[in-house]
């Protein structure tokens, strides 16, 4: 069956602030030392699988430029633009729409486009076995990351380890960001994985889930593809997107649907979540800094400092982020880094647009 991608890319990152902006997201960003961006390492690694024909990506229209320049082989017609931002529902709901009026069905993988896989090998055969589960009947299938830690930033997925299809395991329910107490006994139990975003079916299948179990969703994205190909498709996607209620996949569908799979991945995944993945993705000197840029430290240790244009001097800190750029700099405690978004929320109460 012919296989497909949507690349989603609408998000900010803005745990990378002041790096990552509203007008140059994280996925546009490059963090490793190749000089790629992350969508651009994500197209390459799902380019073994898909044609560059039969690869979508799901964006804001002020990504456009960004998109073109960095993606220059997608084609034109296979961007799909957001008038606004409506969480994962929406956003695949629509692709399904495009890849089905294409090639009536085919598979879709459906990748965010701001991770990392350390193995893209494990990666693209892990994509394999989903895509073969997919295949047969309407199963749906999610990537998960067999966790080596209590993570209380993700979601999890709970699998029945005894009731096995292929490689994968039936999906007995999705859970929120749990405690760490929580976290704990997930680990233990051996039955949770992370939830890492990356899903796998049926173009049919999918949308089949739209018309069950969001009725209301699947009448407007029936108008969207009626006007797919025709004069009328920008204005008509421009009227009904933000029409749609903002809701994840997981919430719409994934929670209240049947037939799902999971996958164990274990393939290097990391979701580049904050500064702090910085030290999962490159090497520390003999201090444990992780230094990009004209940097002098002393006595400076285990910190993250990242510059441009000017010099950036440390003297006898620790555990720290400083992340300059031409007109903001950010001074942060390593474990203090969730709490970057709250600098987000102050500049929008303050109508400091300009640094957003």
């Amino acid at each position: 069956m012919k296989k497909t991608a949507l690349i989603m890319a609408g998000g900010h990152g803005e745990r990378f602030w002041p790096r990552s902006r509203k007008n140059l997201p994280k996925q546009f960003l490059s963090l490793t030392d190749d000089g790629k961006t992350l969508i651009q390492l994500t197209v390459e690694r799902i380019s073994v699988l898909v044609e560059k024909k039969d690869i979508y990506i799901s964006t804001n229209k002020d990504y456009e430029d960004l998109i073109r320049e960095q993606l220059p082989d997608i084609p034109p017609d296979n961007i799909l633009f957001e008038p606004v931002g409506r969480n994962t529902a929406p956003c695949i709901g629509m692709a399904a729409e495009f890849v089905s009026k294409r090639y009536e069905d085919a598979i879709m993988m459906v990748l965010p486009s701001d991770h990392l896989i350390k193995y893209a090998k494990m990666y693209q055969d892990t994509l394999n076995d989903a895509c073969s589960i997919a295949e047969q009947g309407s199963n749906l299938v999610t990537i998960g990351i067999t966790p080596d830690f209590p993570e209380t930033g993700y979601g999890y997925i709970k699998f029945d380890p005894d009731n096995a299809f292929e490689r994968g395991y039936n999906v007995l329910n999705f859970t929120e960001k749990p405690k760490l107490e929580v976290a704990k006994e997930y680990i233990a139990s051996n039955q949770y994985l992370w939830n890492s975003g990356m899903f796998v079916w049926k173009a049919s299948s999918i949308l089949e889930r739209f018309e069950k179990l969001m009725p209301d969703v699947f009448e407007q994205l029936t108008i969207i593809r009626n006007a797919i190909g025709t004069s009328q498709q920008t204005d008509i996607i421009e009227k009904i997107f933000p029409e749609f209620p903002s809701i994840s996949i997981d919430y719409g569908i994934m929670e209240k649907s049947d037939n799902i799979y999971t996958i164990p991945g274990s393939f290097g995944w990391d979701d580049v979540g904050s500064w702090l993945a910085m030290e999962r993705i490159r090497k520390t000197n003999e201090f444990g800094n992780i230094i990009d840029g004209d940097v002098i430290t002393i006595n400076t240790n285990d910190s993250i400092v990242v510059g441009k244009n000017k010099l950036i001097a440390c003297v006898g800190v620790k555990d720290l982020v400083v992340v300059d750029t031409d007109d903001a700099t950010l001074i942060c405690a390593k474990d203090s880094t969730n709490d970057i978004k709250k600098i987000i929320e102050n500049l929008k109460v303050c109508n400091r647009n300009e640094y957003l």
